[in-house]
């Protein structure tokens, strides 16, 4: 049976990763709470592959957004932090990453992405889940896409600021706009 998520305290992890100086480092929900940021943890199927580039560079293109909004970004598969490093010293023309402003986990063991229900046990891979949490360490936002599509991030931005208003935000809300 599947249990809601949203509302409730986000599963926590530490994890391994790639950090945006190319060096080898770790990432945790924890750490994020302590420095009170919000956080924005995205899954995706694995490196090297076609769709997952262009969410990973256009959410780095506009990582400085996220920040300003006081939150870090997390990108996560299942593979190992040298494929995702390999990945991001490939040259995006040749569907690599190049640099990134974020770090990208590797959730070998799979535990993180089964704890946030999106891994795909028979393939050993996670469905594209994207998850906001709150500095409280609060799930406040989850959407799951099939492997085939793209997410959105003007649409992460905009729910990560509708958020962040602590009110009602009415159907195509967006920023500037008054809340109910």
């Amino acid at each position: 049976m599947v249990e809601r998520m949203v509302g409730k305290q986000a599963p926590r992890f530490e994890m391994e990763a790639v950090m945006p100086n190319k060096e080898f480092g770790k990432v945790s929900l924890e750490e994020n709470i302590k420095n009170k940021k919000w956080t924005v943890l995205f899954f995706y199927p694995m490196d090297f592959t076609f769709v997952c580039p262009t969410e990973i560079t256009a959410m780095s293109d506009r990582y400085d957004e996220f920040k300003e909004l006081n939150a870090e970004v997390i990108g996560l598969s299942t593979d190992t932090i040298h494929t995702h490093k390999a990945w991001i010293n490939t040259p995006r023309e040749d569907n690599g990453l190049g640099d990134l402003n974020y770090p990208l986990a590797a959730d070998t063991n799979h535990s993180v992405s089964k704890e946030y229900g999106v891994l795909i046990e028979e393939e050993g891979i996670a469905l594209r889940g994207l998850f906001i949490i709150n500095p409280e360490g609060e799930l406040q936002y989850q959407t799951v896409f099939h492997n085939n599509i793209g997410r959105d991030v003007e649409e992460t931005l905009r729910v990560l600021q509708a958020l962040q208003t602590g009110g009602l935000c009415p159907v195509n809300w967006k920023p500037g706009q008054k809340t109910l």
